[in-house]
């Protein structure tokens, strides 16, 4: 296979994808990590560009589109759909791959539309890409909401919550490259031969300042290639999620409830921490679901922790009274994780976040009766919405026998926060180096 050939079909690739996710709906994540799995063949340098130009496509689409719409007669709602898919993808390299010439874009696009049978629009797709690329040193943007691509609902909602210069923060920190976070699984004995294996492999962790059993993972190519991963050393998850296990504060011999656990990051962690003597079961409402935790579990060679099937909504009575922590990380809007899932933030409305709101509270109104005397309740989301977290957490210490626990002794000291007295805090991207994450601990008293 050419270098050249090779290259084609990793834009065929991207094309593929962001049909998929764009003028079929599914979720960005799912979709990219699906085509790598099926394309391992591809070389390091075309997976990174086919996850780049997939995921900055879809990061500065509203951008893109303001773009598009300044150079092309036809509206881009009224195009074909692979031809719109085709001038975005494309655009995103002509604006943001300053190593990529504009003309090997343009000729690649071109391209790819005669491949596609759209030979007829090959002149209409080379105009439009021509004339952004002669055009583009004068670009401007009419306003903040197109500069960062960001619906102006979402950001008049977060204007209304926080500072300004905290929301330009976080708008900022979406639109920045991340390292893969990991947590090292197992005890801080083990840690070294964790470190040892990923150096071996050529990739760099760098320790996380916030908590040592984290590390940014560069120098990679893909997860299932590190022998780390393989054999179960570590855990994908963001340092916001490692931030709920250690505000619940499991100890050893506890038993542990996670009622959605999916892909069981937080459960395997307090695993970890309950030792063998203690017990997670970790739950979640589809079979599909409890296959990813106990995929996890079986890398991880974990005795102490059981997968199952089970709807957090339906009342169980054999769970009553019996956790000694119950962790409630509720199906949310998911805005905290738009910096890795920017799809995410085109399919959000406010509609969204008032049925999911209501959702949480259906579920902490079933679950927190399987909390003992004593027991702790931790109620997570990875979202930035005071609809959903802070009112939320206020309703529940106001309906129920639970009072805030004060964890500030319990988190890392460089996590500086008034609200940790009052036992939540909400992290933002941009304030701190994680997903945008809310957690809030009670006491069954």
């Amino acid at each position: 296979m050419t270098k050249e050939k090779n290259h084609t079909n990793a834009r065929e690739l991207v094309l593929d994808i962001l049909m998929e996710v764009l003028e079929r709906g599914g979720p960005s994540h799912v979709v990219l990590n699906q085509a790598l799995a099926k394309y391992q063949y591809l070389e390091k340098q075309d997976r990174a560009f086919v996850t780049r130009v997939t995921e900055g496509t879809l990061e500065y689409l509203l951008q893109i589109d303001y773009v598009i719409g300044q150079y092309s007669h036809t509206k881009i709602e009224k195009m074909k759909p692979l031809i719109r898919t085709l001038l975005r993808m494309s655009v995103y390299q002509i604006l943001y791959m300053d190593r990529i010439p504009d003309s090997a874009v343009c000729n690649e696009a071109v391209k790819l539309a005669v491949k596609r049978r759209f030979q007829g629009l090959k002149g209409f797709v080379n105009g439009v890409l021509r004339s952004i690329a002669r055009e583009k040193g004068g670009l401007e943007f009419p306003d903040d909401s197109v500069r960062y691509s960001m619906p102006r609902w979402l950001m008049d909602m977060w204007k209304n919550e926080y500072p300004e210069d905290t929301v330009y923060g976080m708008l900022r920190a979406f639109l920045e490259k991340r390292k893969l976070c990991v947590r090292l699984n197992g005890t801080p004995e083990e840690w070294p031969g964790t470190e040892e294996s990923l150096q071996s492999q050529g990739v760099r962790a760098e320790k996380s300042e916030y908590w040592e059993g984290v590390r940014y993972l560069s120098g990679m190519d893909h997860l299932e290639a590190l022998k780390a991963f393989r054999e179960g050393r570590i855990q994908v998850q963001d340092l916001s999620s490692v931030f709920a296990v250690l505000a619940a504060a499991p100890g050893k011999g506890q038993y542990c409830i996670d009622v959605c656990a999916a892909p069981g990051g937080k459960s395997l962690h307090m695993a970890d921490l309950v030792g063998e003597e203690g017990f997670v079961e970790a739950r979640d409402i589809s079979q599909s679901k409890v296959e990813l935790i106990e995929d996890n579990i079986r890398r991880r060679g974990a005795s102490n922790i059981k997968a199952r099937v089970m709807d957090a909504l339906e009342f169980d009575q054999a769970s009553v009274e019996k956790a000694d922590i119950l962790l409630a990380d509720l199906p949310c809007s998911g805005l905290g994780v738009i910096g890795r899932k920017p799809d995410i933030k085109y399919r959000v409305t406010p509609d969204t976040i008032e049925e999911l709101a209501r959702l949480q509270r259906e579920i902490l109104s079933v679950v927190w009766r399987y909390v003992k005397p004593r027991g702790t309740l931790v109620y997570s989301t990875c979202t930035i919405s005071r609809k959903e977290n802070e009112e939320n957490a206020a309703w529940f210490a106001r309906e129920y026998p639970f009072e805030p626990v004060n964890i500030e002794q319990r988190l890392s000291g460089k996590l500086q926060s008034e609200t940790l007295k009052k036992g939540y805090i909400q992290l933002l991207p941009g304030t701190y180096p994680g997903d945008g994450f809310f957690l809030a601990v009670f006491k069954r008293v």
